[in-house]
C-alpha cells in the first residue's frame, strides 16, 4: 500500500443498493483498486471483513439493521484500524461527529462519487485523510456552536408540538386530530423529525421529548 501508484489495493463495498456496488466496481475498473466483496448490511460487512481482509472498506452510512456508524464503531472497538471511507447520500450532524470521533479516513458524498472515488481511495491508501472541506467545516461549526438547550431545539414549533404529543403516547391519528391535520401529514412530519434528530422511530423521539426542557 505504501508503493504509491503500483500496489493493488483490495476494497470491500458495503451498500444495500446493488446498483451502487456495481457502479463502484465499474468506476474502479482499470485502477489499482479491486473490489473483493460486496455486502448489504452491517453484520454481513463485519463478517466479510474478517473473511476477505480488505485494504479499504467503503461503507454506506445508512445500512439496514446495524447502520454504518455502528458498524464502524464495532470495527474500531475490536481494535481494527484499517482505513474506512464512509459513502453517504446524506449524513446527520450526529452521524458526522460520530464517524469523525470513531476514526474514519474519508467521507465521500454519493453525489459525484463517480468522479471523486479513485482520488479519495488513492489518498486513503497512501495514509492521508480524505474528508471533504465542507464536512470538516460542518464538524467544526457543530463543535464550536453546539445546539443550545434541549434535544428538540433543531425542530420548528410545529415539529416540537408533534414530538410532545408523541411523547404523551398519542397515535398519528390522534396527533392529527389535535392539530387539525391529516394522518398522512403527521407521517410526513415525523419522517422529517427523524431525519433532523438522527433517530429511527417514535420511541426514540418520545425519550428525547420527555427530556426536553421546553420553551
Amino acid at each position: 500500500m505504501n508503493d504509491k501508484g503500483s500496489a493493488m489495493v483490495s476494497v470491500l463495498v458495503a451498500d444495500d443498493h446493488g446498483f451502487i456496488r456495481a457502479g463502484v466496481g465499474a468506476v474502479l475498473r482499470g485502477s489499482r483498486f479491486t473490489v473483493v466483496a460486496g455486502t448489504a448490511s452491517g453484520e454481513e460487512t463485519l463478517d466479510a471483513i474478517a473473511t476477505h481482509d480488505p485494504g479499504i472498506v467503503l461503507l454506506d452510512i445508512n445500512l439496514p439493521g446495524m447502520n454504518g456508524v455502528k458498524t464502524l464503531e464495532t470495527l474500531r472497538a475490536r481494535g481494527d484500524r484499517r482505513p474506512v471511507v464512509v459513502l453517504t447520500a446524506e449524513i446527520t450532524d450526529r452521524q458526522l461527529l460520530s464517524v469523525l470521533r470513531t476514526g474514519v479516513e474519508g467521507i465521500l458524498s454519493k453525489d459525484g462519487a463517480d468522479e471523486d472515488l479513485v482520488e479519495v481511495l488513492e489518498k486513503v491508501a497512501d495514509g492521508q485523510k480524505a474528508v471533504a472541506p465542507a464536512f470538516l467545516q460542518r464538524a467544526v461549526d457543530l463543535s464550536l456552536n453546539p445546539a443550545p438547550g434541549g434535544p428538540l431545539d433543531r425542530l420548528n414549533p410545529r415539529e416540537r408540538r408533534i414530538a410532545r404529543l408523541v411523547a404523551r403516547g398519542l397515535r398519528n391519528r390522534d396527533v392529527g386530530n389535535e392539530l387539525n391535520i391529516g394522518e398522512g401529514t403527521v407521517k410526513v412530519y415525523l419522517h422529517a423529525i427523524y431525519q433532523k434528530l438522527g433517530i429511527d422511530n417514535r420511541t426514540e423521539l418520545a425519550l428525547l421529548a420527555i427530556n426536553d426542557p421546553g420553551d
